[in-house]
């Protein structure tokens, strides 16, 4: 059984930082195209950060130079860092682990960003 556990979201203040984290069991994150989604209240679900087998990234143009997305291949962890955040982040983010057989998704975590 694949799960995909995310954690550290919660209410930060504009051009505060988050760091979230994705716990990944039953599937090699090393194996996986591995990502991060997002969806504000009212709005489809939209891609924010991938990073590959490879260890290549790519990202949104919306968070391009204010997110970070990253692996521990020994604790089988993707994290999203988060920085300079902005209201308009504000989301239900989504980890995503994505194998030549199948898609994945965790149960999502609550970032806020209000003052």
């Amino acid at each position: 059984q694949v799960l995909l556990v995310e954690s550290g979201g919660g209410l930060v203040q504009p051009g505060g930082s988050l760091r979230l984290s994705c716990a990944a069991s039953g599937i090699s994150i090393s194996f996986s195209r591995m990502g991060w989604y997002r969806q504000a209240p009212g709005k489809q679900r939209e891609w924010v950060a991938t990073i590959f087998r490879d260890s290549s990234t790519n990202y949104a143009d919306s968070v391009k130079g204010r997110f970070a997305i990253s692996r521990d291949v020994a604790k089988n962890t993707v994290y999203l860092q988060m920085d300079r955040l902005k209201p308009e982040d504000t989301a239900v983010y989504y980890c995503n682990g994505r194998t030549a057989f199948s898609d994945y998704w965790g149960q999502g975590t609550q970032v806020t960003v209000s003052s």
